[in-house]
């Protein structure tokens, strides 16, 4: 339970549906995002993003005068009402509670609790305490709530117009008063039900100028106008009220034939068993993640804006699912996408409007290779059998992968002569470093980025094991980068060799992707001597209490702060921005050098993972960020709910840091 001041408080909570949609705000209750909202649905899973129901004014009427116990903030920079002052306690288990105490003593509860596999959220306040009245004989305790209503892609802003409907239908269900209520907002967009035992006044206005402070901090457009049809009415002397929020549709249809109470009742016993089964906060994180595709299953990036992204998706299986010990999700994920591969690459992303992929990514099939052998490696240990027709498709995409890169595919992605792999094309950001503003492409990384190549040599590596033919252009790409990225004054490896496609030119900007030639993959392509001296150069210059820089102080375009418009913000994304989900081969770097001793992995824990994993109670609360600011204090930035970022935490915890032995690390040096 936290008990610190809670006005302005920019902490935030997530409830995530397990379709794509989700339910988020900050402890304060003050939405600061766009995407805060207390329904925002995805409509063809996980993409389609809408909110439907942005948040509301509730306040308590008692024989002491009428307190607020929400706030909101209006442009130019006015919040209003002050409810954010009452809030007495929060707490994120077993879902988002907050307690509010007024001035005469009177103490309300509020609970917000989201359904899993389906688009619908409960949200309830009842009385904990009663408060004194005039001459201390309790009072009238009456509870009301003015919902706000948009019915916008969740990128976008909605401001008054005359297109929205107010009008609600009005249905009775049960004989003691509840009430369904279902609005329809647009043409083309989900209805909008209510499932409620309080009383419904219908009151029709707009609030307008709703300002959302980290939109303007950001660069973008920051106010939007809510409409707001009517309020809801409860005496929480007589019991819990209640309103539970849905999109009308065949799948919540049977549920919200049911009275309130009793849907509550289910909601709650069904979410209390759920989340009481993870492990560790970083298992019931990992659970938000994983959400379904169609019939199948795959990784949502991040909240509050990222779907579903191909690099991400197969960095962060490896801990959400395979260490997480979710192997059946993990085999079902990556089969699913073993039909995807096309001229040897699968696609990075999907948009959220359409079904046309990108394949604008040169790691992220072979990301799907590594997943791959963990996942094979995994079941082994826990001596599953895998059906020979799964381990036959599994084995086809990892071949149709290695072939299509080793002849050449889109983008100049190819073998050279040297065995690396070349990649790039002018105008594309074809690795993780991906920031581009316009037509401006901040890190291109053309030529043979050296986490690509430590990349394409683990994908070779398994292809011999997996399916055969590869290990000649292994031997062959082995040796060229032993040779060619090593920087001997430095003592650490080149970012890019063959810059641009121009034989024999180097990148030496000191960066943290060469970590992978050490850790984080299943072979170490340095000889220990190397490898030490990489591990301690990475963690001298880039190690952050939330992980290491994108690039060294000092280096030219060192940036060490990731703020303002989107060039500013953009244009430092990796150009010194911490970014957590590298910690996980870092640590595992660090310890490999050490022998992987249980005092090297002890020491990990203490000196590494503890304290990222005390980011817990801070910005997205129960998970980690995306990224953080290069300098002290490290400010979290971007997403405050990232999956590789948990993803990887989860690795480390369960598997690379773990009290028994991990598997076997092969070395080729």
């Amino acid at each position: 339970m936290s008990t610190r001041p809670f006005v302005n408080d920019t902490r935030e909570w997530l409830e995530a549906d397990g379709l794509g949609g989700f339910a988020s705000g900050t402890v304060s209750g003050v939405r600061t995002r766009r995407y805060h909202a207390l329904l925002l649905a995805a409509t063809t899973p996980p993409p389609g993003r809408v909110v439907l129901v942005n948040g509301l004014d509730a306040w308590v009427e008692t024989s002491g005068g009428t307190r607020a116990l929400t706030s909101q903030r209006y442009a130019p920079d006015v919040t209003h009402p002050d409810g954010a002052a009452r809030i007495e306690s929060f707490e994120t288990a077993p879902w988002p509670t907050w307690r509010f105490a007024l001035e005469d003593g009177t103490r309300v509860e509020q609970e917000f609790v989201a359904m899993r596999g389906a688009p619908i959220v409960a949200m309830t306040w009842r009385l904990v305490e009663r408060g004194a009245g005039d001459g201390g004989t309790p009072g009238p305790v009456i509870l009301r709530a003015r919902p706000f209503l948009s019915g916008r892609d969740y990128h976008s802003m909605q401001h008054e117009n005359p297109a929205f409907r107010f009008d609600p239908k009005i249905e009775m269900v049960g004989g003691a008063g509840d009430r369904r209520l279902t609005w329809h907002p647009y043409d083309g967009v989900p209805g909008v039900v209510a499932l409620t035992n309080g009383a419904y006044a219908h009151d029709p206005v707009w609030y307008r100028n709703f300002l959302y402070e980290e939109e303007r901090v950001r660069g973008l457009d920051a106010t939007e106008d809510l409409a707001a049809p009517g309020v809801f009415k409860w005496d929480l002397a007589r019991g819990e009220a209640i309103t539970v929020f849905a999109i009308e549709s065949d799948l919540t249809a049977p549920l919200l034939r049911e009275t309130p109470s009793a849907l509550l009742a289910s909601l709650r016993a069904r979410e209390r068993a759920r989340r009481g089964a993870f492990r560790s906060r970083l298992h019931r994180a990992a659970d938000d993640y994983v959400v379904r595709r169609g019939d199948g299953w795959t990784i949502a990036a991040g909240y509050p804006w990222f779907t579903d992204w191909g690099r991400d998706r197969f960095i962060a299986l490896r801990g959400l699912c395979i260490a997480g010990g979710r192997l059946d999700d993990a085999k079902e994920i990556l089969l699913e996408w073993a039909g995807a591969v096309s001229e040897g690459m699968l696609p990075n992303r999907f948009p959220d409007r359409g079904d046309t992929p990108e394949f604008n990514s040169v790691d992220a099939s072979l990301w799907y290779i590594v997943a791959v052998h963990e996942l094979l490696g995994a079941l082994e240990a826990e001596r599953r059998v895998l059906p020979s027709t799964d381990r036959a498709r599994l084995a086809t995409a990892v071949a149709a992968i290695l072939a299509g890169y080793a002849r050449g595919t889109r983008f100049g992605i190819r073998a050279d002569e040297d065995g690396l792999l070349a990649a790039g094309e002018p105008g594309w950001q074809l690795t993780w470093m991906d920031a581009k503003v316009g037509d401006q492409v901040i890190t291109p990384r053309i030529g043979k980025p050296v986490e690509i190549e430590a990349l394409w040599l683990n994908a070779l590596w398994i292809g011999e094991r997996l399916v055969g033919g590869w290990g000649p252009l292994f031997d062959r790409a082995s040796e060229s980068f032993r040779k060619r990225f090593w920087h001997e004054r430095g003592g650490y490896l080149h970012d890019v060799v063959d810059v641009d496609h121009h034989a024999g030119t180097v990148d030496p900007s000191f960066r943290p992707n060469q970590i992978f030639a050490v850790g984080g993959l299943p072979l170490m392509l340095l000889d220990a001597e190397r490898a030490r001296r990489v591990v301690d150069s990475v963690e001298a210059r880039l190690w952050t209490p939330l992980g290491p820089r994108s690039l060294a102080p000092g280096e030219p375009g060192y940036r060490p702060r990731y703020e303002g418009d989107v060039w500013s913000r953009d244009s430092a994304y990796h150009q010194g921005t911490v970014w957590p989900w590298l910690a996980g081969a870092f640590v595992e770097a660090w310890v490999r050098v050490r022998g992987g001793t249980p005092e090297a992995k002890r020491e990990a824990r203490a000196r590494f993972l503890e304290p990222l994993l005390a980011h817990l109670d801070d910005a997205g609360l129960g998970h980690i960020s995306e990224i953080a600011d290069a300098e002290p204090p490290h400010t979290p930035r971007g997403c405050p709910f990232q999956a590789w970022s948990v993803g990887e935490a989860l690795r480390l915890s369960e598997s690379v840091l773990a009290a028994a032995a991990s598997r076997s690390i092969v070395t080729n040096a």
